[in-house]
């Protein structure tokens, strides 16, 4: 009888990062929370995951910069599974990263919706949707978006998503300056509110994808005021894309990670060349690209 997992030939699942474009940081929330407007959209750089039998939880990630250890999202996925799903079975998660840490990426939130959608079929369980939904906000804000496919505009903590299908026609090159940058930090330096805001996030980002210019006067990345000021070397990277050829720039989430839409690919890469000459790291996804 053959098995869909094997110790020798483990199956590898890829975690894709997300880049925000634009992102509205419309209130606080009565729970601490704040409520935003964003579109979420997923490029071409990504984590790998695979699963062994253990005794135990183990999480073996492959970047020192990323704990083993219980507060590794993986862990605490696998171990809110383990609870649901009463099962003393564990797993060894190998973690291969090269999404990097405290880059508003979503790199660990990829990798935790990952192991709650692939982990019940190694211990042979099925977990519902909607139980997948509510464990992944247990986990974070924006894993629920990981669990799907496509781009979405997410409403609420990031919970609330419309999932739509996004083709954007320009090269996107995303540029990492070595800055790791706190979620929480930024959201504690931020002043909410609506003001300047598209009435429809959706129908912005869809009309302006074949014409980039128009998303650089429409939208924002509310984070980006607070983050420039603190790391003036991100302000510097989002300006060398734009006098580069970007035709629309935008920092990722909280930061520190900028990308820009190019509509040549040799002007991507030119740049792509010099950052990383400087010491930046660098990803470039090609037109039309979907998971």
């Amino acid at each position: 009888m053959f098995f869909r997992y094997s110790v020798l030939h483990p199956i590898m699942f890829r975690a894709y990062a997300k880049i925000n474009i634009g992102l509205y940081v419309v209130e606080r929330r009565p729970d601490g929370y704040h409520n935003i407007e964003t579109v979420f959209h997923r490029i071409d750089l990504w984590d790998e995951l695979a699963f062994a039998p253990s005794p135990t939880i183990e999480v073996r990630p492959t970047s020192p910069d990323v704990p083993g250890d219980t507060s590794n999202i993986c862990h605490k996925a696998a171990r809110l599974l383990q609870d649901h799903l009463g099962v003393s079975a564990g797993v060894r998660i190998s973690l291969r990263k090269q999404i990097p840490v405290g880059a508003g990426l979503g790199g660990g939130s990829a990798d935790g919706a990952v192991v709650l959608r692939e982990l019940p079929a190694f211990w042979g369980r099925v977990v519902d949707e909607t139980t997948l939904r509510r464990l992944a906000l247990e986990l974070g804000s924006d894993v629920p978006f990981f669990l799907g496919h496509d781009s979405a505009l997410a409403g609420g903590r990031g919970e609330v998503l419309d999932y739509f299908s996004l083709d954007v026609p320009s090269v996107i090159l995303l540029c990492y300056p070595n800055i790791h940058i706190a979620t929480g930090w930024a959201y504690g330096h931020i002043t909410p509110g609506t003001a300047g805001k598209p009435a429809h996030l959706r129908q912005a980002v869809l009309q302006g994808i074949h014409e980039p210019s128009r998303l650089a006067k429409l939208l924002r990345n509310d984070f980006e005021p607070v983050v420039f000021s603190a790391y003036p070397a991100v302000a510097a990277l989002k300006e060398t894309m734009i006098r580069g050829g970007a035709v629309f720039a935008l920092m990722s989430g909280s930061g520190s990670s900028v990308y820009g839409f190019f509509p040549e690919i040799a002007d991507a890469e030119r740049v792509a060349a010099s950052l990383f000459a400087g010491g930046f790291r660098t990803f470039i996804t090609l037109p039309h690209f979907h998971v």
